[in-house]
């Protein structure tokens, strides 16, 4: 359980083979524009910790996997995206932040590996 003074936050994480959506928990003494950056960028980390996952492969219809826990190497972290009910309220650049996520992520569908 994380301590009072970290708090969660609900993400999209894209891995090359997957999209997870689940919480992560950030310092609550840290700017929010700022707190998944800093999560991501501590050297002494080498895994995420995860906490109600769901695992939704790329180009597959299958119903996505769920674990209460999952810790994922940061190497295969492409990129992480607080979801919109972690912004805690809807607005103009909400939406917009998430129109520019879902152009991103279809656009990484779109590359393909070397």
């Amino acid at each position: 359980m994380p301590n009072k003074d970290m708090m969660p936050i609900e993400v999209i994480i894209l891995t090359e083979n997957s999209d997870i959506k689940g919480t992560v928990y950030v310092s609550k003494n840290v700017s929010s524009n700022r707190q998944i950056t800093e999560l991501l960028n501590n050297n002494d980390r080498r895994f995420l910790a995860v906490t109600n996952v769901e695992i939704y492969a790329k180009n597959s219809n299958q119903p996505p996997r769920r674990y209460e826990f999952l810790e994922i190497h940061m190497d295969s972290i492409l990129m992480v995206h607080p979801t919109s009910q972690a912004l805690f309220k809807e607005s103009p650049k909400t939406q917009e932040d998430i129109a520019r996520f879902r152009e991103l992520r279809a656009k990484l569908n779109q590359t393909k590996p070397f």
